[in-house]
């Protein structure tokens, strides 16, 4: 990404950050937002821009740049969404003073940087879950986001369904008692080793349509492998596979639920177990348990090779709250019975990345509250990374909540 210097950078996105705080700070503005998309892959398509697409008038939106180091990508995307400008350095898609919030869609080593630089541009931020790679990554973007002030949603989209906030009102009161476990899941299943796998849509040709470098950024080296290109989910180097690609959705939930932060230790056991020879590396089946400094444990379940699903709950000492499609149910256990009564929530909301955005446009024109701010992306990472590293290392992992970092126990 050498077309623009890094001070060329700086002096045109300090111009940009003007624009972007002093618009954050007009309450109730109905100016038209513009966005810059990061990354053009098939969630960016899928799961972005399209259903931004379908909602663009009704929020006053409108699709300001693209940016893609594969260009096959980038072009498809401004055909779709009918942007002027295609951009293959980030950078300067970040100093386009037209660009008022960004999409991060791009694989899981970039999220940090990428977040980073938006934030000093003063572009506002939407950024594909994880927020970051690793922990020591979260805690540098919590501290661009607070001291630039711009505003970022994490892509956990299961946020926008108020299932999870509505819960934690039912956990503070006690009305399910003492919170001991909470259970979740993330299972699929496939006939083949095509976990983690993602559609190819374009060949890629490093030097001619694309920037084999760029994309690798701070990650380990490689010679161009089209595996590595496309299934990036399935290698250590971009991802955590299961981790960080499926578990961040689901403990982000218990968080949110439970009001948790930072667990205190964890362990983590898996494998590649149905396809042992598949290419990648990371394992099809995983299972996660966390404590958390309240006293109590997340139970995290997932295998790629069955789909049958775990029950989501939270288990009280007086009644146990089981997540479902509606919404909540609470029942009461036995000895309580008499003192609590069965209560049914119908969720409002939806887990809807269109939703999500939404929630995002409003923070940047009213200040409303993010459903997925970054200190809560902070807390999930750190949960991911745990279950990670005691993964590979085959021990207890714990948190130092002084240096703020795992360690081993």
């Amino acid at each position: 990404m050498s077309s623009l210097s890094r001070r060329d950078f700086v002096a045109l996105s300090s111009a940009a950050t003007l624009t972007a705080k002093s618009y954050s700070q007009v309450t109730g503005a109905n100016n038209r937002l513009k966005v810059g998309i990061i990354g053009c892959g098939g969630m960016a398509t899928e799961g972005h821009m399209k259903p931004l697409i379908k909602v663009r008038e009704e929020q006053n939106i409108e699709f300001a740049a693209v940016c893609d180091i594969f260009d096959p990508r980038a072009d498809r995307a401004a055909q779709l969404t009918g942007a002027q400008k295609k951009y293959r350095d980030y950078r300067q898609l970040l100093a386009d003073k037209d660009v008022d919030y960004v999409l991060i869609a791009t694989p899981e080593h970039w999220h940090a940087q990428m977040s980073i630089d938006a934030a000093e541009a003063g572009k506002h931020i939407y950024c594909e879950k994880p927020m970051t790679y690793n922990v020591q990554e979260a805690r540098k973007v919590v501290d661009t986001i607070n001291r630039t002030k711009v505003k970022m949603q994490v892509g956990v989209q299961g946020m926008s369904d108020d299932s999870y906030e509505t819960a934690n009102k039912f956990v503070k009161d006690g009305t399910i008692g003492k919170v001991v476990l909470a259970q979740i899941d993330y299972s699929r299943n496939s006939k083949e080793a095509d976990f983690m796998y993602t559609r190819e849509d374009f060949k890629a040709e490093p030097g001619v349509n694309l920037d084999w470098n760029a994309w690798q950024g701070s990650a380990k080296k490689h010679s161009f492998d089209p595996n590595r290109f496309h299934h990036w989910r399935r290698y250590w180097d971009y991802s955590s596979g299961i981790a960080s690609d499926l578990f961040i959705h689901r403990v982000t939930r218990i968080i949110k639920s439970c009001s948790l932060t930072f667990p205190q230790r964890g362990v983590s056991l898996g494998g590649k177990y149905a396809w042992p020879d598949a290419i990648g590396e990371v394992p099809d089946t995983m299972n996660m348990l966390l404590e958390y400094p309240e006293g109590m444990m997340v139970q995290l379940v997932s295998s790629m090779a069955n789909s049958t699903p775990v029950e989501h709950m939270l288990r009280g000492h007086k009644a146990t709250l089981i997540f479902n499609r509606e919404g909540f149910v609470i029942r009461p256990e036995g000895p309580f019975r008499e003192e609590v009564k069965e209560i049914t929530h119908k969720k409002s909301g939806a887990e809807s990345t269109a939703l999500h955005h939404k929630n995002l446009q409003d923070a940047i024109r009213n200040n409303a509250p993010l459903k997925c701010d970054c200190n809560l992306g902070y807390y999930g990472v750190a949960a991911s990374q745990m279950g990670v590293e005691a993964y590979k290392k085959q021990r207890y992992i714990g948190w130092d909540k002084t240096k703020e970092k795992l360690v081993k126990l």
